[in-house]
Formats: C-alpha cells, sequence, structure tokens
C-alpha cells in the first residue's frame, strides 16, 4: 500500500472522528513483503465462563505470566520529507502530531523539494506460536523497510529481525515473523473468548507506550461492539476499555482475568489539548482476528463483495418500506457489472435475508458479505414496493486497493457523479464549460464527463463531451437529478436520453446492466 493510500487512510479516520474530539491510532506505522503460502491451525480459545475472586495477587499474576510473551517492536519506513509536513505537521516524530497534530513550524516559506527520508516508528506485539510467530497492528508494520523485535528481559541494544506475512487492513491485523529468533524457547500466548466480555469486566494492557517498554495499565471493558472506521464505508466492530492505552500500544494485547488475550490494542480518543490517553481506548476483538490466521499465515485475506453501498432503513420510513419494524439494509446504490447489479439488485431495496440468515441492520449484511466465500451464489431476500422478492447472486473477491482507486478517482472529479449500470460519469454544465463547448445560453443539462470502456453507454455510442438534456424524457439540470432518475431505472430495462452533440440533438436508448 502506497503512502498516499495510507494518508487517506487516516485521513478518513480523522473525518470520521471529528466532533470536539480526534481519534489517535495508538502506535506509529508502516509495512513489508509477505512470505511463501503455507498454514497455520487455529489456535484453541477459552471459552469457559470467567468467574472467580479479584485480590492483590491478581493482577500481578497476569502480568509475570504474559509479560514475557509481549514484545517491543520497532519500525522503519522511507517516506518522502513533504509527505510527513504536509499531512501531519512539521518538527519531529511524535504520533499524535502526525496523525493529527497541528505543524510546530510556522508556514509561508519557500517549499522545498520532496526528499526520502527514514521514519522510525514503534509498537508492541505478542508471541502466538513458538514457531516465532507475533501478532500486532496492520498500522504499525505498514510500509515498513525495516522491523525489528525486542523481548522483555533483554538488554535495551538486543534485536531480532522480523518479517511481514499477512496483513489486513480491515482488522487493523497483520502476522509477522522472526527471521532470527532467540536461542531459548518462546512463551506464547493463550486466547480468550472475546464474546465473553461485557461492560464492567476487568481487562488488562501490555504495551510500549512512548517507549517506555512492557508497561502494565488495567481497566474494565467500557463498551463492546462499537463501530470503528477502517475504510470508507467500511467498520470494524470494536471492544472499548479505560485501561490505559498511549502512542506505543498498538498491537499489544488485551488480556481478561485469566490473563487471555480477548483484544488487540489498537486506537485511542484523545482531547485536542492532550498526546495521550483520555480514557478512551479501543481494541479489535481476537475472535476476528483468530479466525483470519490461516489466511494472514498464507499472506492473502479472501473476502467477499456484492457492489452495493448499504444503510440502515430509516426509522420514520419503516411502514413506506412495506416493514413492519425496523430491520434489514436499504441499498443506496448499485455499483455497475457488479454482482448485486447481475442480480437484479435496485437502489431503494431492502435487503432482509442474505443466504439463509435474517439481516437485521446494515453492519450485520457487511460482515455476511465479507465473509462469504468469493464464487458462491447465495439466495437473498428483498422488499421492493412493499413485496418481497427472492434473487440470486454470486459474490466477487473484495479489491480494497481497486476499491480505493476507484473512490479516489471519483473525489477528483470535480463534483461529478457515476451512474450505476450505465457507466457513465456526469458533472454539471458550468457555464465556463458550456463556452468552450459552444453550447448556446438557454441550454440546460448535465455533462458527460467520462465513459467506462465496455459499458453500456460506451456501446451505444456516448462519448465524452455529449450533454444529456432528458432522462426518459425529463428535462435534467443537475447530475444528481440526472443519477436519481437513471439509478431509478431497473437492471435489464431500457432509458431513453435526449443528447446534445456538435449543436445537433441526438435520442439514444441505453440499456442498464
Amino acid at each position: 500500500m502506497s503512502t498516499r493510500k495510507t494518508t487517506l487512510f487516516y485521513a478518513l479516520l480523522l473525518a470520521v472522528a471529528s466532533l470536539a474530539v480526534g481519534m489517535v491510532i495508538a502506535s506509529r506505522l508502516e509495512l513489508a513483503p509477505t512470505s511463501a503460502a503455507q498454514t497455520m491451525a487455529l489456535p484453541s480459545a477459552n471459552s469457559a465462563p470467567l468467574g472467580g475472586p479479584v485480590d492483590a495477587a491478581t493482577f500481578r499474576n497476569i502480568a509475570k505470566a504474559v509479560t514475557p510473551a509481549v514484545v517491543n517492536i520497532r519500525t522503519e519506513s522511507r517516506q518522502r520529507a513533504n509527505e510527513l509536513t504536509e499531512f501531519f505537521g512539521g518538527g519531529g516524530d511524535d504520533l499524535l502530531e502526525r496523525f493529527f497534530g497541528t505543524p510546530r513550524g510556522g508556514g509561508g516559506g519557500p517549499q522545498q523539494q520532496p526528499r526520502e527520508q527514514i521514519a522510525v516508528a514503534a509498537g508492541t506485539g505478542f508471541v502466538i506460536s513458538k514457531d516465532g510467530f507475533i501478532l500486532t497492528n496492520n498500522h504499525v508494520v505498514e510500509g515498513a523497510t525495516k522491523i525489528e523485535v525486542s523481548f522483555f528481559g533483554e538488554d535495551t541494544d538486543v534485536q531480532h529481525q522480523a518479517r511481514v506475512v499477512g496483513r489486513d487492513p480491515l482488522t487493523d491485523s497483520a502476522l509477522i515473523e522472526l527471521i532470527e529468533k532467540p536461542t531459548r524457547e518462546l512463551p506464547e500466548v493463550k486466547f480468550g473468548d472475546s464474546s465473553q466480555m461485557e461492560p464492567g469486566d476487568w481487562v488488562m494492557a501490555i504495551g510500549n507506550p512512548f517507549n517506555l517498554s512492557h508497561t502494565v495499565s488495567v481497566g474494565v471493558v467500557s463498551a463492546k461492539e462499537r463501530p470503528f472506521p477502517v475504510a470508507e464505508q467500511r467498520s470494524q466492530d470494536v471492544i472499548q476499555t479505560d485501561a490505559a492505552i498511549n502512542p506505543g500500544n498498538s498491537g499489544g494485547p488485551l488480556l481478561n482475568l485469566r490473563g487471555e488475550v480477548v483484544g488487540i490494542n489498537t486506537a485511542i480518543y484523545s482531547d485536542p489539548r492532550q498526546q495521550g490517553n483520555i480514557g478512551i481506548g479501543f481494541a479489535i476483538p481476537i475472535n476476528a482476528v483468530r479466525d483470519l490466521l490461516p489466511q494472514l499465515r498464507n499472506g492473502k485475506i479472501t473476502r467477499g463483495v456484492i457492489g452495493v453501498t448499504v444503510r440502515d432503513v430509516p426509522s420514520d420510513a419503516i411502514a413506506e418500506f412495506g416493514l413492519k419494524e425496523r430491520r434489514g439494509a436499504l441499498i443506496t446504490s448499485v455499483g455497475s457489472n457488479g454482482p448485486a447489479a447481475r442480480a437484479g439488485i435496485q437502489p431503494g431495496d431492502v435487503i432482509v435475508e442474505f443466504n439463509g440468515k435474517p439481516v437485521r441492520r446494515r453492519d450485520e449484511l457487511v460482515n455476511m458479505v465479507v465473509a462469504t466465500k468469493p464464487g458462491n451464489a447465495v439466495p437473498i431476500k428483498v422488499i421492493r414496493d412493499k413485496e418481497e422478492r427472492t434473487l440470486t447472486l454470486t459474490v466477487d473477491e473484495l479489491n480494497l486497493d481497486a476499491e480505493a482507486s476507484r473512490r479516489t478517482r471519483t473525489d477528483n472529479s470535480d463534483g461529478s457523479e457515476e451512474t450505476s449500470g450505465f457507466g457513465i460519469t456526469l458533472s454539471a454544465l458550468t457555464s465556463d464549460m458550456a463556452r468552450r463547448l459552444r453550447v448556446p445560453p438557454d441550454i440546460e443539462g448535465v455533462l458527460v464527463t467520462e465513459v467506462e470502456q465496455g459499458s453500456p453507454a460506451f456501446r451505444e455510442g456516448i462519448a465524452r463531451g455529449d450533454i444529456i438534456l432528458q432522462v426518459n424524457r425529463k428535462p435534467v439540470t443537475s447530475p444528481q437529478e440526472a443519477i436519481r432518475t437513471l439509478d431509478a431505472v431497473p437492471s435489464g430495462s431500457t432509458a431513453f436520453l435526449l443528447l446534445l452533440r456538435n449543436g445537433q440533438q441526438q435520442f439514444v436508448t441505453v440499456r442498464k446492466d
């Protein structure tokens, strides 16, 4: 993943959390190559009910037993100097300042030419196998050209080289492997069951905050299933805790009262005036990562995608959708040529069942889809025009890089909007553009700015520079209005377009994919 993509990723986190507080990733950053594909058995997880008394020795015993399996991680990565200062503020490499702080230096001086420099960062991890495999956060090692690991009790100058085996941005997890192992047998953590954790349960965090290695902090689970943004339109449910988590803690274990890992510490909220913990930290539930370990070991995570944008059904429009209660996931857009479009799913449909399982809300549908093996054909039930319909779609494979690239192109399109099923991108017909195209001043319409190769619009000869005057015999004066009308056309049906091209009006029919 490029530095620019990494920047966009964390910029997204800031945008989502920028109320009065800032979302702070509790570590430092950056990743490396993957290893050859092999298999890894799932570690056993203790699902026995938590219980028993808490006494003066409880937390001492947990720290003593688990700390040897917790490691400090030091990374180096190459970045252009102006990328560090342009987005994160110049002067120093403090994590909070790099991600969310204001520039220390004054502005207005001459801009320097980009130059490459080495960025040093720190984080935490924990050993899950005596073979030398360590779990940490993806953002701890993403982009790293060098990874060094140190153990509890070793001299500070003893560093063991490691490499990235596999990583997953959607759970912010990464599996790294020691290239240089200590001569002694490695300790390893035990896995707990994160689904058992409830608000009020005691937890312990062990990590490397501000390079203060193997620091122990204790608190409780403050909440669970908090949606945490990991990419545009995508989130991961996390555990909220008041156990102190600070920059450098990322990738460290969150432990239950038996000393078992129930989460991977990943982020904190931080008051803009402070540079550390204020009692709101987040950890990725270990169950979500444990299930991915075989794929992480193979170096590639495979997930499903159906090509839609969804939201929860509005609470004030339940009856209008033909529902008796608030349930399902409302389709707000359908990607062109995607699985949903091919299956006949339309914007405005409400998916209430996916592959035989009821869908209560948007996040449930997302989790079901990403957990489905690509290539599988699954039945879905939708509510359309207050009637239930059953459709079948074949799940595609999620490609996060391609998805981010498409969104970047859309974000850079100066207000352009893309249709679903036709393959055209539209923008407003500004007075300046109308003058360049020699469009009469009394003409109103929308401008075609892009046509997807091989799309229905492409096949019918629609081209960049065409002006759409009417859609289905109704005048359109804005991209949003044209998109709404085109999106309302069912897949497989025909839209009537009246175009202006080179001063001549043309009537075109386009069948929607």
